[in-house]
């Protein structure tokens, strides 16, 4: 629910639904955490292609003598990047009491919003899976037991 549909007070979220349940365990589980977006991904990332080939060049490897290294220094450089910033983000998370504090949440209004949006993806998830589901027994085909798919045990 968006904030300008505020919920009543006392909002009652269904029984027996999965989100509800996750909900529940939002106090427990929920963590929030940093991204970095954009030209800091860029940056950091340009940062250790610049630095791994320099340091590659110091041992002799160069496009010269390794002419696909740039795609050993770009997948490694993004390893590198993402190391980063989630060792970064992991250590600097907030529980969603910590948010509701910062932003002024007394009503749980966030709570709320993120209960639907799970809701919401959790049935379009459902949704996607039933829609393929008519060519999932074929597709699975490989993985039956073959003592009972008449094969030999």
């Amino acid at each position: 629910m968006s904030r300008t549909n505020a919920p009543s007070p006392d909002f009652e979220p269904p029984r027996g639904d999965v989100s509800t349940e996750l909900l529940g365990l939002m106090s427990r589980d929920l963590i929030f955490s940093m991204k970095f977006l954009g030209e800091s991904q860029f940056r950091l990332q340009r940062h250790f292609q610049d630095f791994m080939i320099a340091e590659l060049a110091a041992k002799g490897v160069t496009k010269e003598t390794h002419p696909l290294i740039h795609v050993f220094v770009e997948r490694h450089a993004i390893l590198l990047r993402d190391f980063v910033f989630s060792g970064v983000a992991l250590s600097r998370q907030f529980h969603i009491e910590d948010i509701e504090r910062l932003i002024g949440d007394t009503s749980s209004l966030l709570r709320v919003d993120i209960w639907d949006q799970l809701r919401s993806h959790v049935q379009m998830a459902e949704r996607q899976f039933l829609a393929q589901l008519p060519n999932l027994p074929a597709q699975l085909a490989g993985l039956e037991d073959p003592a009972r798919a008449g094969g030999t045990p």
